[in-house]
């Protein structure tokens, strides 16, 4: 049994139970607060959604011993809450509820929206509030509703908060809880390489002013190509040639005082996005270090994403050769934030850190022999749909093997 400690609905809470009892059950059984409500059990209705830390959060899914030192806030403790007062007159006057039974969890959803979203069209909040599931009503009354309070607020002055004001972001209870790796060797090995790869970053200028924000995923990454370390430094100093590199990535100009624009197309399964932003880059020659910090939004789903890349150029282990360490820290939001787990995503970065480095050596190879930049072949689109399902297998093959042969 564990102790956990949260702060419910403004008020200090703890109490014990299981390590798989999930927050729902948590609050239910240990709390009595039934207004969260239980349905798939599976992260995909909705029902279940409240706030933790200011987040919408799944219970269903969320252990309540991750969220240790959390602070937790369901329907009930919005009875006073301004925005979630107005939706629910709204609600009523649009018919967005009938049996009431997703309500809660639509709630503390459309809650979300009006405080980030300052003019959303209907779509837009059709997509956001795809993830609440609702049988009755149809969904009509329940988008008319959110814009209209949205309509209401902006018409009084009250605007958007960006982000929903959150300092943090990052998967529930972050910060408050101590993560346990059920992998030690494992986990100590990616934290040694990443502070390692981190320490050789301190000395490079900051890109962007720091505001506090941090990665939700963090991991690192090293490779070698046979190329010697003036050649590969120097290549890395010609943004356009590296992000032809990168499949998907192209640039809409060249930089400008450290300064970029461009987009990265991405395709996962039947969704195609195509992101669009902006970055800043600084280079120290002296240790031949650097950063790529920037951010891109998707209109299409809705996505947003904000990532930092550091990396440190070395010499390698043999004459000749180049070894690149690699830090990559990111956040996902929106629709293609469900394929943000880490564990796939690393795998899936590793792939495309492979493709990199293959169009990488191609490159160098072609210009050694004094080809075109532009004459070298670029990947159009990254699909990662395809890439997830040879991760999948490719753990399939893996788990049977290991099977197979304690036998």
């Amino acid at each position: 049994m564990n102790t956990v400690n949260l702060t419910i609905n403004g008020k200090a809470a703890s109490a014990a139970c299981e390590p798989r009892t999930h927050l729902a059950d948590f609050l239910r059984d240990t709390h009595n607060l039934t207004g969260t409500h239980i349905g798939c059990e599976h992260g995909v209705c909705g029902a279940c959604t409240l706030l933790v830390d200011g987040v919408p959060t799944r219970s269903c899914i969320t252990f309540a011993a991750a969220c240790d030192g959390a602070e937790v806030t369901t329907v009930e403790g919005l009875d006073n809450d301004e925005i979630a007062a107005e939706l629910r007159a709204a609600f009523m006057r649009e018919h967005g509820l009938q049996c009431g039974y997703c309500t809660p969890g639509m709630l503390v959803s459309a809650r979300d929206v009006v405080l980030r979203m300052q003019d959303p069209t209907e779509y837009d909040i059709r997509v956001i509030m795809s993830g609440n599931l609702c049988r009755c009503t149809g969904y009509v009354g329940i988008t008319r509703a959110i814009q209209s309070v949205i309509a209401d607020r902006r018409a009084r002055g009250i605007a958007a908060i960006p982000d929903g004001g959150r300092a943090q972001l990052g998967p529930a209870g972050s910060g408050n809880a101590g993560a346990v790796s059920a992998n030690g060797a494992a986990a100590s090995k990616a934290v040694s390489a990443a502070s390692a790869t981190k320490a050789a970053m301190s000395s490079v200028p900051t890109a962007r002013k720091d505001d506090g924000w941090k990665p939700q995923t963090t991991f690192a990454q090293s490779f070698t190509v046979a190329h010697p370390v003036d050649v590969v430094w120097d290549f890395f100093g010609r943004v356009d040639e590296v992000a032809s590199c990168l499949p998907g990535a192209s640039l809409a100009g060249e930089p400008v005082d450290g300064h970029v624009e461009g987009q990265i197309k991405v395709k996962v399964g039947p969704i195609s996005a195509e992101f669009h932003g902006v970055a800043d880059i600084a280079r120290d020659d002296v240790s031949r270090t650097g950063t790529i910090e920037g951010s891109g939004k998707d209109k299409r789903s809705n996505s947003a994403t904000r990532g930092q890349i550091a990396y440190a150029v070395k010499e390698g282990d043999k004459p000749g050769e180049t070894r690149v360490d690699v830090t990559i820290g990111f956040t996902l939001t929106g629709m293609l934030a469900q394929f943000s787990r880490s564990g796939l995503v690393q795998d899936v970065a590793n792939r495309l850190i492979s493709v990199f480095v293959q169009n990488l050596e191609a490159r160098l190879v072609h210009q050694a022999q004094g080809g075109a930049p532009e004459s070298a072949p670029v990947t159009a689109e990254f699909d990662a749909g395809s890439l997830m399902s040879a991760v999948i297998l490719g753990q399939i093959k893996g788990f049977f093997s290991r099977l197979f042969r304690r036998r």
